[in-house]
């Protein structure tokens, strides 16, 4: 049986795994389905406004720290293909913190 392990960092970290078994005794674990969540869910800490020539990847390594999680700019601003980020020149995209923090209370 595959072991799935993710880095806490990865969109597939908290999925579920689920098994699939067959007429014939076979078993094949998998990854069960990630829904994606509603950008509505995600605190807005500012946002980004895109220019020519940007990549998901290098807007989420200077606004996230890592080029790797451009997946969170997807989920926050409803995209569900990364290179619809940063085709449109000028698009604002949200910068947010991870699905479940609450927005920080201004004092």
């Amino acid at each position: 049986m595959p072991n799935f392990k993710f880095s806490p960092t990865s969109r597939y970290y908290d999925t579920p795994t689920k098994t699939l078994e067959t007429s014939d005794d076979s078993k094949t674990v998998y990854l069960a389905r990630r829904f994606v969540p509603q950008a509505s869910r995600f605190a807005t800490l500012s946002t980004h406004v895109v220019v020519a020539g940007e990549r998901p990847d290098l807007v989420a390594g200077a606004e996230l720290g890592d080029p790797q999680a451009f997946w969170r700019l997807c989920d926050a601003n409803d995209a569900m293909r990364p290179d619809e980020l940063t085709a449109e020149i000028g698009r604002r995209l949200r910068i947010t913190l991870p699905e479940g923090f609450p927005a920080p209370s201004l004092p």
